[in-house]
């Protein structure tokens, strides 16, 4: 029997948060360490991953399976085509700096204050996110999936209501209650989402008599396997509203500002560039393979919300005070995107919506974690509070501004490339929700670059005339980013070649294919 590769990628993070959780509370110290060594570790096994998958190969690969609950037909299935793989190592890559960035950010609160921050229990929390977002990737076990898919929501929740930021204008007391707020909000729409789709997957067993994704999508595209047209698109409906909510999508999406404004920045990063791409990959993988007809019928319903998205998002982000809740609506706006392009039902929409996926972990990753930084020195998130950074704290700025770049899709940066895709395979089929989502870059650039010169340029302030520029710790986290950030911009192949494979495996299922370009035949 070969090695679960794919077991141990999920299995070693589970385990280190067992093990950091259970670190004495006088070792500190020794719980950051271990946390961040256990996630070097499921880096090395998800690079493994990537290695060892061969995107001409078959399209799940490193399969495993095995009986679970035989009664129900619940098996234990993993598999990862190429858009998974290309998330997991998303995943892996990310945890390091997360833990990395939120160094200080667990330790104990300040002499004379009546609450105690655990430390062990927030690094065993982002491993636990880690290992339950991985297994998300690779589960090609319906129910296996949705057991995990909920599951995240519960250190999540933790997450945001135990270890918030400490930068609030009220002071500690109203920080603790916009808290709980935030993370009472975030559990309830996404347990909302998830009870919806728990009636979903019952429905699904129920018609097909099993819940492997792969037997599931094989018989029906060989017809031995009947759903009626109604069925269908409530089954597809009821998954639809849960990935929408996690994405998130308008307007199920008002929970997202809160809880990445209430969060630090290193769990903020956890929210947008890990667990939200939870909701856009199962798109592709459950809803466009399982349900192929009732895609294709809600499309354009679908593109309508994710412009909207697009607009709305980016507009709320121009008018915000708050730094990471302007991130936050910011990300909303590039989601809109990202679920455009999936729905556009093109090769090339669907390979920029993967590839946005990556890049704008990378890029939000980069803008909110240097964010962060910022913040933790000066103790505001309120924009107005800066003033001149960028001539006390140069590197910090300029690592801001490569961020702020990336976010607004800059050419020669990432999401660049994803973004242009994007719109290229909307336009090719639906011009008018192509040429309106457009409107969206000119309201990036806006948001991006008056965030920068309110906070980076202009006379320097009193409060961050002393401000101290990044740390050696501070710049390991974000010089890799920033590297890739300008790799990938330039040289996308090495994730195109992954993905597109599974995309046009994707087409397939839906039963698409490109338009053919309407031009006249050279005389």
């Amino acid at each position: 029997m070969s090695f679960p590769l794919l077991t141990a990628t999920a299995v070693l993070p589970a385990v280190g948060a067992v093990a950091t959780a259970a670190v004495p509370a006088s070792r500190r110290a020794a719980a950051k360490w271990l946390a961040l060594v256990v996630s070097l570790g499921t880096l090395a096994l998800a690079i493994t991953t990537l290695v060892r998958f061969d995107p001409d190969g078959a399209r799940y690969q490193l399969t495993e399976s095995h009986s679970w609950i035989a009664a129900f037909g619940v098996r234990y299935e993993l598999g990862v085509d190429g858009i998974g793989v290309a998330l997991v190592a998303l995943t892996a890559l990310l945890i390091p700096f997360v833990v990395l960035a939120g160094w200080h950010d667990a330790d104990p609160l300040e002499t004379g204050s009546r609450r105690w921050r655990p430390t062990q229990g927030f690094f065993a929390l982002i491993l636990a996110v880690e290992a339950m977002v991985i297994i998300s990737f690779e589960a090609t076990d319906v129910f296996l999936f949705y057991i995990f898919f909920e599951a995240m929501l519960i250190p999540m929740y933790f997450l945001i209501g135990g270890f918030g930021d400490r930068a609030h204008e009220h002071g500690e007391e109203a920080a603790s209650t916009q808290r709980s707020y935030a993370a009472v909000k975030f559990l309830l729409y996404n347990l909302v989402g998830g009870l919806i789709m728990l009636a979903a997957v019952i429905g699904l067993y129920v018609v097909a008599g099993n819940f492997s994704l792969t037997e599931i999508a094989e018989a029906r595209a060989n017809g031995s396997l009947h759903m009626a047209t109604s069925t269908e698109r409530w089954l597809f409906l009821g998954f639809f509203f849960a990935f929408a909510v996690k994405a998130p999508l308008w307007p199920l999406h008002t929970w997202l500002p809160n809880a990445m404004g209430e969060a630090t920045a290193p769990v903020a990063v956890l929210i947008t560039a890990v667990v939200d791409k939870v909701g856009t990959f199962a798109m592709l993988r459950f809803c466009l393979q399982l349900f192929p007809g009732a895609s294709r019928w809600a499309t354009p319903v679908i593109l309508v919300l994710a412009v909207i998205s697009i607009l709305y998002g980016a507009l709320l982000a121009v008018g915000q005070r708050d730094i990471k809740r302007l991130i936050a609506y910011a990300s909303i706006s590039h989601f809109g995107f990202i679920i455009m392009g999936i729905f556009a039902m093109t090769s090339q929409g669907q390979s920029g919506a993967t590839l946005y996926m990556v890049n704008h972990g990378l890029s939000t990753a980069a803008l909110l974690l240097v964010a962060g930084f910022l913040i933790s020195r000066r103790g505001s998130r309120l924009i107005a509070d800066y003033g001149g950074v960028q001539k006390v704290a140069p590197v910090l700025a300029g690592t801001f501004l490569i961020g702020g770049l990336a976010t607004l899709s800059l050419p020669g940066l990432a999401p660049f490339v994803s973004e242009f895709l994007v719109l290229v395979g909307t336009f090719t089929r639906y011009p008018a929700i192509g040429i309106v989502a457009t409107l969206g870059i000119v309201l990036a650039a806006l948001y991006t670059l008056v965030l920068y010169q309110r906070t980076m340029t202009g006379p320097v302030k009193r409060e961050v005339s002393a401000m101290p520029d990044l740390r050696v710790r501070e710049l390991v986290v974000v010089a890799p980013l920033i590297v890739l950030l300008v790799f990938l911009g330039v040289y996308p192949k090495p994730v195109t070649n992954i993905v597109n494979p599974a995309v046009k495996q994707t087409m397939s299922d839906v039963h698409k294919t490109d338009p053919k370009p309407e031009v006249e035949a050279a005389k």
